[in-house]
């Protein structure tokens, strides 16, 4: 939520595991997910089947996530369906990238992080933060 203003006047679908995000951004497609990790695989397998609805049914030309289990399968899902990728990790990862952008982030085309301690030479990279 907090980069989406970058995106005016481009159309942006919203995909997320909280329906309470909805009410910020009134007016665009909006999607939920279930929330799902590695230790909950049959979750798992849920999201990444509405994930692949999602992705199917939208085609995007650009997938961009912030984290977590069900970001990481829609830029896989994305990437498939010919979409760009990029993957900004979140602002919570303070120490440390989080998993899903340490398995995620070499197979994106763009993959950021917003704290310059974490950066890399082969990413990610830090172009500024949010904060």
């Amino acid at each position: 939520m907090r980069i989406k203003d970058a995106f005016g006047g481009c159309e942006v679908v919203f995909v997320t595991v909280h329906e309470s995000y909805r009410a910020q951004v009134a007016g665009q497609k909006f999607y939920v997910v279930n929330d799902a990790n590695r230790w909950t695989k049959i979750r798992l397998l849920k999201t990444a089947r509405s994930v692949a609805r999602i992705i199917w049914t939208e085609r995007p030309d650009i997938v961009i996530s912030t984290g977590a289990a069900p970001g990481y399968l829609a830029l896989r899902l994305g990437r498939i369906v010919g979409a760009r990728t990029i993957w900004l990790d979140s602002i919570a990862n303070v120490e440390h990238l989080s998993m899903s952008g340490s398995r995620i982030g070499r197979s994106a085309d763009l993959w950021l992080t917003q704290w310059p301690h974490l950066a890399r030479p082969e990413g990610p990279h830090y172009e500024g933060a949010v904060l």
